[in-house]
């Protein structure tokens, strides 16, 4: 759930309100530059949180890694180049994701993913991040090791985001019992 409200709309109020609603995990989407931020975040109902290392120092990365582990919250630590998942695999966290979008064009490419996901190890939880709109898109990276995605663009252009959800996930084949 988007939390930054001048770019993206977003609040801790809507946050709240989608951790009542529902019955699944919901990540706090926002730029966490500092403890406060993760401290509303698990006050309003959050699981997670998103780590996104260009923003971050190492140091920062870590220690706010660490304050969201003793609330009890996940990290999404996202990457976009080779450089950041060295500075993620160093901070020892365990959801890694791969961001397709350059955050100074706004251009998405999946290259990225096909770059990275390799490399991250099987014993972490690799995320791929924006660009995922066609079930060919989930076998390929999946192939890769890609095992959870985050979609966003693609269900909110979506003209029946449940029939969108219900089109990626079946790339996946039948669920597991």
């Amino acid at each position: 759930m988007l939390t930054e409200p001048y770019f993206f709309r977003g609040s801790f109020d809507d946050l709240s309100q989608a951790a009542r609603a529902v019955e699944i995990p919901v990540l706090c989407k926002d730029f966490v530059v500092d403890e406060y931020q993760i401290l509303k975040a698990a006050l309003s109902g959050a699981a997670g949180i998103l780590l996104i290392v260009a923003a971050l120092r190492p140091d920062e990365l870590r220690s706010l890694g660490r304050m969201a582990d003793g609330l009890g919250l996940d990290c999404l630590v996202e990457v976009h180049t080779e450089e950041e998942l060295e500075i993620a695999l160093e901070s020892e966290a365990s959801i890694i994701g791969v961001n397709n979008r350059n955050l100074a064009t706004l251009k998405v490419d999946l290259g990225v993913s096909e770059r990275l996901i390799p490399k991250i190890p099987s014993t972490k939880l690799s995320v791929v991040e924006s660009g995922i709109s066609r079930p060919e898109d989930v076998v390929r990276l999946c192939a890769l090791g890609a095992r959870a995605f985050l979609i966003g663009e693609s269900l909110m252009t979506a003209g029946n985001p449940v029939e969108k959800v219900r089109e990626l996930a079946a790339a996946l084949g039948p669920p597991s019992s």
